[in-house]
């Protein structure tokens, strides 16, 4: 596994193994907008580096390295009235994308974390008096949260027969924060995948790989939004459409896979 330490100017300097994910889907800036001081496989390398380079670049060094911290769950505290997050505020919500999916139980009510959630977590969370890296969120708040929104009669319920997949609701997340579901329908998104489509027989022809992956990539998205809009996951699309084609039987003709007559 490779490890990455990028710098966006004038805002950070953090360690990755998934840039995309992280500071993209999760953080909102393109390659253009951040840089890559270092990368290795060596985790502890690593580790110290960016500790080096945030102070060398003036930013706040981190107290725990990228080595120790638990990337896929956190040791709540969990209260009668709060749930405390052994993580600072600024690292809060990389964090909680890391865990989306985790439950725990209070004496409010049961919680996850999913998207929606860790928006209201990031609007509401506050720092712990006694310890300047832990934050927290009051229970009997978030659980008025929960009942609201189940509440909602805007609230729509997304068909997904299978495990929500963690890249697909971050791109959920993207599209819902920037108001896609909201404003946005189904004509737009097929208008936006035609566009795409373009773009990738463009750079299929000019052979241009990068651009290829680029195309292919903005058009998973707009089908995740496509899907989402449509009222079902794109999980279940691609999970039904794979049980159909499973079952053909055929051979390749011209290059191209000619299903068997029924």
């Amino acid at each position: 596994m490779t490890y990455y330490i990028y710098h966006i100017p004038g805002k950070k300097i953090g360690v990755t193994c998934d840039l995309n994910n992280r500071v993209t889907v999760q953080q909102g800036y393109s390659p253009g907008e951040y840089e890559i001081l270092e990368s290795s496989s060596d985790i502890d390398y690593i580790s110290d580096k960016e500790r080096v380079l945030q102070k060398e670049y003036g930013y706040r060094v981190d107290m725990v390295p990228y080595r120790n911290l638990n990337k896929k769950t956190m040791n709540l505290n969990v209260t009668e009235q709060t749930t405390t997050f052994p993580c600072p505020i600024d690292k809060l919500k990389g964090r909680l994308f890391d865990m989306i999916g985790y439950e725990w139980t209070t004496e409010h009510g049961d919680f996850e974390i999913t998207p929606r959630s860790i928006d209201w977590i990031m609007k509401n969370v506050k720092t712990s008096m006694y310890n300047n890296n832990r934050s927290y969120v009051y229970n009997k708040a978030f659980a008025v949260f929960i009942e609201n929104l189940n509440n909602t009669k805007e609230t729509k319920t997304v068909k997904c027969s299978k495990k929500p997949l963690k890249m697909f609701e971050l791109i959920r997340q993207w599209a819902d924060e920037r108001g896609i579901y909201d404003k946005g329908d189904t004509k737009t998104q097929l208008i936006k995948l035609q566009e795409e489509m373009g773009e990738l027989a463009k750079a299929t022809l000019e052979k241009d790989h990068d651009e290829v992956v680029d195309a292919i990539g903005d058009m998973v998205v707009v089908l995740t939004n496509l899907a989402h809009l449509n009222n079902v996951h794109i999980e279940t699309c691609i999970a039904e459409a794979y049980y159909v084609i499973s079952k053909r039987k055929g051979k390749m003709i011209n290059g191209t896979f000619v299903k068997d007559a029924n």
